[in-house]
C-alpha cells in the first residue's frame, strides 16, 4: 500500500515542529531573555519581547564548528542604516560595518559563542537580527523580530462628581484599562515621539451605591490594580433644598421689586403735595395787592379809613394840650 504522505509534506511537517519547539525553548531568567542554541535555522523571524532596560542574549543556528567558514549578524534598526557584525573563522577575524551601538556587542569570543548580547535594551533596539552562518554543508540563518517592552506609569486619581481617571503613562505597546464596575467612560490615547502611548479613561459613576472603583491596567510587561474610593457626591437633602433656595431668592427679589416701586410711588405723591402748598401761598400772595386796591377804591372802606384818620389827629392834639 503506497504511503499516504509525500516526503515534501514530512519535510514541512518536520520543520513547523521543530520551529514550535524553537518557540517554546526561549526562556527568560531575571532580567535577561535568552534564546536557546537549539533554534533551528528557518527563515522566518521569531517575535521576541525584551523589557527595557534589561538584558538580551539573541543566538544563532546551532551548526557544527568543524564545517563552519563564517558568520554575520544582520542588525536593522528604525530610522538607521543596517549594522553588520561579521566573523569569519578560518582568520578568526571580526568585523562591523556600521555598527555605532557599543551595547550591541558579541557575548563572548566569535570563535566560543556567536550569541548576540544587547545590554541594556533601549527602545531604540525595537528592529531584526538576523544570524547567518555559512558552511560547508551550506547557509544557516534564523532571524528575530525584537520589541521592547515599556510598561506603564499607572495612577488613579478620584474627582468631583462621583468621577475617577485612570491613567497608564508612557506604555509600549498602548495599555488596555477596564473598570470595576464599569461606569460611563471616555478613553482617549495620546501617541508619543519617543514611540509610546498614554491611555486615560476617566469615569462617571451615577450609581450612588458604589462608594470605591478599581482600575486594572492590562500590558504584556504586566498587569496592575489601583482601587480608590469615590468621592460623595451631592446628598439628597442638598439636592432638594436647592429648588427651596431659588425659590426663595426669587420672592426676595419681587418683595424689593415692590418696595422700591413702592418708595418711588410715595415720592411722587410727597412732591405733588409740596407743589399745592407752594402754590397755595402763591395765590394767597396775589391776591393781597387785589385786596388793598380794593380797599382803596371801595367807599365803604375810605369811610372807615377817615374815621380812623380823625380820631388819631383827636388824640395828638389832647396829647399836645397835656404837656402844655
Amino acid at each position: 500500500m503506497p504511503c499516504p504522505w509525500r516526503t515534501s509534506d514530512l519535510v514541512l511537517l518536520l520543520s513547523l515542529t521543530i520551529f514550535v519547539a524553537a518557540l517554546n525553548s526561549s526562556c527568560t531568567n531575571g532580567k535577561e531573555t535568552t534564546l536557546n542554541n537549539s533554534v533551528p535555522p528557518t527563515e522566518v523571524d521569531i517575535p521576541l519581547f525584551v523589557l527595557m532596560n534589561s538584558k538580551a542574549v539573541l543566538c544563532c543556528p546551532p551548526v557544527s564548528r568543524t564545517y563552519m567558514i563564517g558568520a554575520t549578524w544582520e542588525i536593522i534598526l528604525r530610522d538607521k542604516p543596517a549594522c553588520i557584525k561579521a566573523y569569519k573563522a578560518d582568520s578568526n577575524e571580526t568585523k562591523d560595518v556600521n555598527c555605532t551601538d557599543r551595547r550591541i556587542t558579541w557575548v563572548s569570543r566569535p570563535d566560543q559563542n556567536l550569541s548576540l548580547r544587547i545590554d541594556p535594551v533601549s527602545i531604540t533596539h525595537d528592529g531584526d537580527y538576523k544570524c547567518e552562518i555559512a558552511a560547508s554543508e551550506g547557509n544557516f540563518q534564523c532571524g528575530y523580530h525584537l520589541q521592547v517592552l515599556v510598561p506603564p506609569e499607572v495612577t488613579l486619581v478620584s474627582s468631583k462628581n462621583r468621577t475617577a481617571t485612570c491613567k497608564a503613562a508612557g506604555a509600549k505597546p498602548a495599555a488596555q484599562i477596564s473598570w470595576t464596575p464599569e461606569g460611563h467612560c471616555i478613553t482617549e490615547q495620546e501617541h508619543l515621539d519617543n514611540g509610546t502611548v498614554t491611555v486615560q479613561s476617566t469615569c462617571l459613576w451615577s450609581d450612588s451605591n458604589v462608594s470605591a472603583v478599581t482600575c486594572s491596567v492590562s500590558h504584556l510587561a504586566g498587569n496592575k490594580t489601583l482601587s480608590e474610593e469615590l468621592n460623595p457626591g451631592a446628598n439628597a437633602s442638598e439636592l432638594l433644598g436647592i429648588p427651596y433656595i431659588i425659590l426663595c431668592t426669587i420672592v426676595i427679589l419681587i418683595i424689593m421689586g415692590f418696595m422700591i416701586c413702592f418708595l418711588k410711588t410715595s415720592g411722587c405723591r410727597l412732591c405733588k403735595l409740596k407743589k399745592t402748598e407752594v402754590t397755595s401761598v402763591v395765590e394767597e400772595d396775589e391776591m393781597q395787592p387785589y385786596a388793598s386796591y380794593t380797599e382803596r377804591n371801595n367807599p365803604l372802606y375810605d369811610t372807615t379809613n377817615k374815621v380812623k384818620m380823625s380820631q388819631g389827629l383827636q388824640s395828638a392834639v389832647d396829647g399836645v394840650s397835656l404837656w402844655t
